[in-house]
């Protein structure tokens, strides 16, 4: 009962590959869905289906299209070193051509423009939230506070001050790749700009990394639940 789609988007360096579902009728509101390190697989695009029996219009993107698919690497040290290698600035342009995108979409509602995304997708989520005034509403799904120079020399820390809209971020207790004392200092950094009215930050205790994606074991069903209800 969804409307889904594909479309390249003329980008620096080449075309961007996106994916887009929506129901029948407009969406009451657009979600960009930032994938993790391995890009745009099958379990981004469920995000976006999800979204779109809730009645949004959601929208993922490989970010990673200029090093190849991702999702297709089984080394993950390879995968890390190519995603590593896409600049922040880059990244922030192609997300800026993807909401330019947007705006001539018919069923994109861009005046109520959220964007959600897990692992280093919820690290740009943070980020993008405070580049572009247009969002309207952000979850960043367990993305990691730390630098990787040299393509990522800032973190969320470092734009907290800068944050546009009201961002959820959802993180796990027990996640090996994200130091808990980092996640108080995010929180503390909300606090420190007068954000904490409408950002927060809840920690799922005993969660790892990954906890939503129900592609892999990582997956703990009570948490992601939960989380999903949260963000929506």
């Amino acid at each position: 009962g969804l409307d889904v789609g594909a479309a390249q988007i003329p980008v620096s360096g080449g075309s961007l590959p996106v994916y887009f579902a929506s129901p029948k009728k407009a969406g009451n509101a657009t979600v960009i869905v930032i994938p993790e390190i391995f890009g745009l697989h099958e379990y981004q695009r469920d995000i976006c289906r999800r979204l779109a029996k809730a009645g949004y219009y959601g929208i993922t993107l490989d970010p990673y299209f200029r090093s190849g698919d991702l999702s297709k690497i089984s080394d993950i040290k390879e995968v890390l070193g190519k995603a590593n290698s896409l600049a922040d600035g880059q990244m922030l342009a192609d997300l800026d051509a993807l909401v330019a995108f947007l705006e001539n979409q018919p069923k994109a509602n861009t005046k109520k423009l959220g964007i959600t995304g897990m692992c280093r997708g919820g690290r740009t989520t943070w980020m993008y939230t405070a580049h572009n005034k247009k969002i309207k509403a952000a979850v960043a799904w367990y993305g990691p506070f730390t630098p990787t120079p040299p393509a990522m020399t800032q973190t969320p820390i470092d734009v907290a001050d800068q944050l546009n809209a009201p961002v959820l971020g959802l993180y796990g207790g027990a996640d090996q790749g994200i130091p808990l004392d980092t996640v108080e200092r995010m929180r503390a950094a909300l606090v420190a700009f007068g954000k904490e009215k409408q950002s927060m930050i809840h920690v799922y205790d005993g969660m790892p990394h990954d906890f939503h994606a129900d592609d892999r074991p990582s997956y703990r069903k009570e948490a992601a639940e939960d989380g999903w209800k949260r963000m929506l």
